[in-house]
């Protein structure tokens, strides 16, 4: 019976000392073994892995990017501006030995990597004036400022084992005093795009309608000038048929008479039908048979 729990004891002792040499690393982390608080082995590769019992242990750190959302923080423009500036960081753990050496645990980490990225946002955002950061342009203009806040904090981070990705901001803010300003200086940009665009405009305009009443000018021109030449024309050929068809003395005196009698006619057309004519005339000595060609009997 005391052999039995001997064994049994030998057996428990031996199980827990067995259970106590392994440990697990998973895909996505390392694994730093640490004995007397100095780091003697590190692993990324997932499975089993042997320890020594109880001298031991094993401090895990992720292998993925992780996301911290800074707090926002305030800093100055080259032109003495406040602006508040909210952004988040894209990290991840490189060398787990100098991370733990260095910081310890990613709640350190995330501390010294806010204080490394206001650093960066202070000095890039420091050598910009207000306009330059908060304008109507293409916001792919302000990547190049991403890009060097990112390099700048990642340069740094290296220091510790870390591996900055990336740093985005979310937002800029203005304090209060600087809104009415900045809204004002935006709505001034506006219209003067807008009285550019106007002028441009007007201009075109003014070309265009030029040009068109210049052909206008033209083409009456020409057609008064066709004109012109057509009565001119027109005026000739009449004069030319009037001469031929009165190209005799008879034919005149009759044209003459048919002249008389159309204007006598005229005269006629009213409630007054007294005509007074000269007794020399033609017209009145046909009228009362006096004339030389006229027959007493008729």
């Amino acid at each position: 019976m005391k052999k039995t729990i001997i064994f049994a004891v030998i057996l428990v002792l031996a199980a827990t000392l067995g259970l106590n040499a392994l440990f697990t690393v998973r895909e996505n982390e390392y694994a730093c073994t640490v004995r007397f608080a100095q780091i003697i082995d590190t692993t990324g590769e997932s499975g089993l892995h042997f320890k020594i019992p109880f001298l031991d242990s094993i401090r895990y750190f992720p292998k993925a990017t992780q996301f911290y959302d800074i707090p926002p923080s305030e800093v100055l423009t080259s032109d003495k501006q406040n602006m508040t500036v909210d952004c988040y960081i894209l990290w991840s753990i490189t060398d787990p030995k100098l991370f733990y050496q260095s910081l310890g645990t990613t709640g350190v980490a995330e501390d010294r990597l806010n204080a490394l990225t206001y650093t960066a946002l202070k000095n890039s955002l420091g050598k910009l004036a207000q306009a330059d950061i908060i304008n109507m342009n293409d916001g792919g203009e302000r990547n190049e400022i991403y890009e060097g806040i990112a390099s700048a904090v990642d340069l740094e981070a290296k220091k510790y084992g870390i591996h900055v990705e990336d740093v985005k901001i979310k937002q800029f803010d203005l304090p209060d005093s600087n809104l009415n300003a900045v809204y004002s200086r935006m709505i001034s940009e506006r219209n003067q795009m807008a009285e550019k665009y106007t002028a441009d405009g007007n201009y075109e305009a003014s070309i265009i309608i030029n040009e068109v009443d210049k052909q206008v000018n033209i083409l009456v021109s020409n057609a008064r000038a066709e004109a012109a030449k057509l009565e001119a024309e027109g005026e000739a050929e009449y004069m030319r048929l009037l001469a031929e068809a009165y190209n005799t003395d008879d034919k005149k005196d009759f044209y003459e008479f048919t002249l008389a009698l159309d204007a006598l006619k005229q005269s006629l057309t009213g409630a007054e039908k007294t005509v007074i004519l000269d007794g020399d005339s033609d017209l009145a000595q046909l009228l009362t048979g006096t004339g030389s060609d006229s027959n007493p009997a008729e």
